[in-house]
């Protein structure tokens, strides 16, 4: 299967040309009047819980409402984003959510307790994500190709871990095999901190994990970088080199991170939240944290969200077919 790399210029300038389906509704001029809540589908301290926080602290102050975020993990971001698909269209209910939901989930799972394309409505396209692949400090390769030769002399399958199952490090995994060769087992967790946690201890082969997440155990040397997927070398690890510059090829798809809102909600205030992401992104200081953890920021319109999602989907959903996987 041949894909484009997919970078900021690329999925933005995409966007461009396409039209918004908006929501219909007006809202009322003095929103918002309350706190509004930003429903996070993964654990707590986590890479995304840590991005959105950033940009909830800066909403907050120029919303003139406490914008709070509220963590809710499990089922490769369903439970939480079901919360938001179902909840009021108010405008004091948001999702902020990585690709998994709209691009991976459909062709995924057999059932779904919502439709993301109908039940949500795109906000902004707040960043893209930089993934690392990581291994044990020790670990007797320091590159991805060496790894692949140990892999085919374990005489096991190699664990590796990441956010759930049918989630993007789930199907890169699934991508080793074809790139590198030998035999590799899935082991699902509830984010990429606990998996890290395994690895650091011997309990896991590779894993998945942002940089944000990944930081702290390269620091005291318990694990280290292989290598980052997407199409070119992270600002916050530039030192890590692509899969590639390694010659494995296969892994340029770009994860993102996104905000969206229940259907219905007026468009008036998913233009204004749009808006207010934007200018909290634009600011020197936030930028640069999100740089820090990893993200590109981005801070789209919800048109260039819509087309983002529509060139998106059918790349993951073609891969997930591939692949073979599926969740009853």
């Amino acid at each position: 299967m041949q894909r484009k790399a997919v970078g900021r210029r690329a999925i933005v300038g995409a966007a461009l040309s396409a039209p918004f389906l908006g929501t219909p509704g007006r809202a009322q001029p003095t929103w918002p009047t309350k706190p509004i809540r930003i429903v996070v589908p993964f654990n707590p301290g986590g890479a995304i819980d840590a991005l959105v926080r950033v940009i909830a602290d800066g909403l907050s102050a120029k919303l003139g409402q406490q914008v709070l975020v509220d963590p809710k993990p499990g089922a490769n971001t369903i439970v939480g984003s079901e919360i938001v698909a179902k909840a009021a269209p108010d405008g004091y209910t948001f999702l902020i959510t990585t690709n998994s939901t709209h691009t991976n989930n459909p062709s995924l799972y057999a059932r779904l307790p919502f439709d993301p394309a109908k039940d949500l409505v795109p906000v902004s396209l707040v960043s893209l994500g930089t993934i690392l692949v990581l291994v044990k400090a020790d670990a007797p390769f320091d590159d991805l190709r060496s790894m692949g030769a140990w892999v085919k002399a374990l005489g096991r399958p190699a664990t590796y871990g990441s956010w759930g199952i049918g989630s993007s490090g789930h199907l890169y995994g699934l991508m080793f095999e074809r790139a590198l060769g030998g035999a590799y087992s899935h082991v699902p967790y509830r984010g990429d901190v606990p998996a890290l946690q395994d690895v650091a201890n011997g309990g896991l082969d590779i894993t998945w994990a942002s940089p944000t997440s990944a930081k702290p155990q390269i620091a005291a040397g318990r694990v280290k970088p292989l290598a980052v997927a997407g199409a070119k070398r992270s600002a916050s690890v530039p030192e890590v080199s692509t899969f590639a510059e390694q010659l494995v090829a296969g892994f340029d798809l770009s994860l993102f991170v996104a905000a969206y809102a229940p259907a219905g909600t007026p468009i008036d205030i998913v233009d204004r939240m749009q808006q207010a992401i934007k200018a909290v992104i634009d600011e020197p200081a936030v930028a640069q944290k999100m740089i820090e953890q990893g993200q590109t920021p981005i801070g789209s319109t919800p048109a260039e969200l819509t087309a983002v999602l529509k060139r998106e989907t059918p790349i993951w959903a073609e891969l997930i077919q591939q692949s073979g996987a599926k969740v009853e």
